[in-house]
Order: C-alpha cells, then sequence, then structure tokens
C-alpha cells in the first residue's frame, strides 16, 4: 500500500463523502423541523434518480440539466407528502411516534412497489453523459469527473442553504418554527406552510443529490434502501436536527468507508461506518453537533 493509494482512496472518499451529506441534510432538515424522521427518504431518491433517467431517454437532457428540474419536482412532492399525509400522521392522540414512523414507513414501501410495478425491476443506468466514465487528474490523482462535479455541486447547496436559513425571512421563519411551534401562531407565521416547504426543501436537497448519482448509480427501485441507511448514520454522527452536521457527518462517513475499503474488502466497508457510529454514540450520544 503506497501513500499515492492512500491519497486516491480519500480522495475519493471525499467525494463520496459530500454526497452523502447532501442526501442526508434533507432527512436532519425535516426532523429538526419537526422531530420526524422520514423513513421514505431513500424513495424520494429513487424517484428522482428515476427522473433524471427519464428525462434523459425521453428527451436528451442530460443529468446537469436536469438537476434542477428533478429538484424543483421533489420540491413540490415533499410538499404534496406533508400535506396528504404528515400533517395528519402529527395530529395523532394516541401513539403517535408510531402512527409518524408507519406513516413514512409504508409510504416507502408504496413507493418502492409502485416503481417495481410501472418500472419492473431492472437495473437502469444513462450511457453517454456529459460526465459519465470521464476522470480528471489532480497531481497524479484521479478523480471522476461525475463525483467531483457533485461533490461541488453539495458544496454549493449547503453554501445556498447557509444563506437561505440565516438571510431570509423564511429562513428565520424556519428557524423560529424549530425552536417552537406553538409560539410562532402568535405573530402569525402558519406552521403549516413552514412545514410544507420545509419538507419541499428537505425533497429538494435529495432530489439534487439523486440526479447527480444517476451518472455514475444504476437506476432500479431498491436503489434508495442503502443509501438511506447511510443517511440515517450521517444524520446520526452529525447530530439529529443539525442540517451542517450532516455535512460534517457525510464527510466523515465518506472517509471511513474509504480507509474500511485500504484494510477490507469493497463488501464489508459498512463494518468501517458502523463501528465508528457506534464510537461516536457511545461517547457522544447526540451527535458531532446535535444539541439533542
Amino acid at each position: 500500500m503506497t501513500a499515492e493509494t492512500i491519497i486516491q482512496s480519500l480522495a475519493s472518499g471525499l467525494l463520496m463523502g459530500l454526497l452523502y451529506g447532501l442526501i442526508a441534510a434533507g432527512l436532519a432538515l425535516i426532523f429538526g423541523l419537526m422531530d420526524v424522521v422520514n423513513f421514505a427518504h431513500g424513495e424520494f431518491l429513487m424517484i428522482a434518480m428515476y427522473a433524471t433517467f427519464f428525462l434523459f431517454a425521453y428527451f436528451a437532457l442530460d443529468p446537469l440539466l436536469a438537476a434542477p428540474i428533478v429538484a424543483a419536482a421533489l420540491f413540490v412532492f415533499g410538499a404534496v407528502v406533508y400535506l396528504l399525509i404528515v400533517r395528519f400522521a402529527v395530529r395523532a392522540k394516541a401513539n403517535t411516534a408510531m402512527v409518524q414512523i408507519f406513516s413514512t414507513f409504508g409510504l416507502a414501501v408504496l413507493m418502492r412497489g409502485l416503481a417495481q410495478y410501472f418500472f419492473t425491476p431492472d437495473y437502469r443506468s444513462i450511457p453517454n453523459s456529459w460526465l459519465g466514465g470521464k476522470t480528471i487528474s489532480i497531481g497524479g490523482i484521479y478523480l471522476p469527473e461525475p463525483q467531483l462535479v457533485g461533490a461541488l455541486i453539495a458544496i454549493a447547496a449547503f453554501v445556498a442553504l447557509y444563506f437561505f436559513i440565516h438571510r431570509t425571512d423564511f429562513g428565520r421563519a424556519l428557524e423560529a418554527t424549530r425552536e417552537d411551534a406553538g409560539a410562532v401562531a402568535l405573530v402569525g407565521i402558519d406552521k403549516n406552510r413552514v412545514f410544507a416547504l420545509g419538507w419541499g426543501l428537505g425533497a429538494a436537497l435529495v432530489g439534487l443529490a439523486g440526479a447527480v448519482m444517476a451518472i455514475f448509480f444504476y437506476v432500479f427501485p431498491d436503489v434508495g434502501a442503502s443509501f438511506a441507511t447511510i443517511a440515517y448514520v450521517t444524520v446520526a454522527l452529525g447530530g439529529f436536527g443539525s442540517v451542517f452536521g450532516a455535512f460534517a457527518g457525510g464527510i466523515v462517513v465518506g472517509l471511513v468507508e474509504a480507509t474500511t475499503t485500504l484494510v477490507l474488502p469493497a463488501s464489508m466497508k459498512s463494518v468501517g461506518i458502523y463501528g465508528v457510529y457506534l464510537l461516536i454514540v457511545f461517547i457522544r450520544p447526540r451527535g458531532l453537533f446535535g444539541s439533542l
């Protein structure tokens, strides 16, 4: 094992980690806003990847051009999911937590089943995209262009999200609702509108990630399951409810995954991720940046 091999692996892990952070950011945003875990988060990613695939297949629209369209479509989808499902689940008079869990879990099963019915279980991919199969050399380190551009998009998304939360009226309303959803109603803020837009924003983030990942990853009905598990671990590492903790957690997960593959077979890369997760949970149960 040479130094170049180690640097190559860590660089690849960093790029994937930034994408993991982008996937997890929407999950963290929704949890921080409502204390609700979206168990259909992986299926949101799956829908985004299918949307990107079909935009390419039927309209020859490259995934990079399709990304804003997919993100906007997922924004609407996320808001609708809140208005039609989650809004009523959180009003349950008994076993509220279980109702919330099974409402989004049931949505995940439904979405996966519909995808298998309409799209078949076949694996699909996007051939001949602008970035597909291309690499770039930086100081002798070869980086896949799709992951590199995806990492840059993730960074840009987090910067935009930071300014959106801290520099806009809706961002301030979002933060106020996170602190006390009951009190904001007293100052004229419609919390249901904030919740709906929060779900839309969380879905848009995962939609953006799905559009990028469709460039270099197979699209199939169960694709979201494995990435959803990583997203849950990422959110737990960064701290439940912390969007920027998810960003840091994604980087940690990506680097740990890359390091694990240096010493263990690639099929066992999850061992390192869950090992670090358990270690951090024991030392700091609320995560790196969590306040719970």
